[in-house]
């Protein structure tokens, strides 16, 4: 492509008759700054979000890992100042209690709650089965299996059946065969 753009600036005339080329670079270098810019962006706040949701999911109970390497349980969580407690060692050990930024947590067992969207949107909720009793579904009554009829005893024994005489040779997998003739 460069070859054939020094080509044709010696072999075009000076009215720029070959202006396409510069439009497609143009598409070109759009379509790489979207590439490499906006779509990564994109991707690290969807993931700085679900960081942020579960770093809020956080609440008494829940076991933590502190950037710090402290692991405990929270014991409570103060969201005006966007601090927790947590609660280290046993009671053998002895217990001991730190206060700690919400950002210093690593690592957490805590779930992010999903929002439900409401189901107005969808369909009207069924109406109660009271009002209309000519309208309810009728609970249809449980499908009895029957059982298997019992295989009824032979009272002549099977004919034997004789064993065969040769034994059946094994098959070959299809590889190279090996050949006897060296030459």
């Amino acid at each position: 492509m460069i070859f054939s753009l020094l080509e044709g600036e010696a072999a075009k005339p000076a009215n720029g008759g070959d202006w396409w080329t510069y439009v497609i670079l143009a598409v070109v270098a759009v379509a790489f700054i979207v590439l490499f810019i906006v779509l990564p962006s994109r991707k690290r706040k969807k993931q700085e979000k679900d960081a942020q949701d579960l770093i809020n999911a956080v609440g008494p109970g829940n076991k933590v890992k502190t950037i710090g390497g402290i692991c405990g349980i929270v014991v409570e969580v103060d969201n005006e100042e966007s601090t927790f407690v947590l609660e280290t060692g046993s009671e053998t050990t002895g217990k001991c209690y730190i206060k700690f930024d919400r950002q210093a947590i690593y690592q957490t067992d805590a779930k992010v709650e999903e929002e439900k969207k409401p189901e107005t949107e969808t369909a009207p909720a069924a109406e109660p089965a009271t009002e209309n009793p000519e309208a309810a579904p009728v609970a249809e009554e449980p499908k009895v299996e029957e059982p298997a009829p019992e295989p009824v005893p032979a009272e002549e024994p099977a004919a034997e059946v004789a064993p065969e005489t040769a034994p059946a040779a094994p098959k070959k997998k299809g590889g190279k065969k090996k050949s006897s003739d060296n030459n």
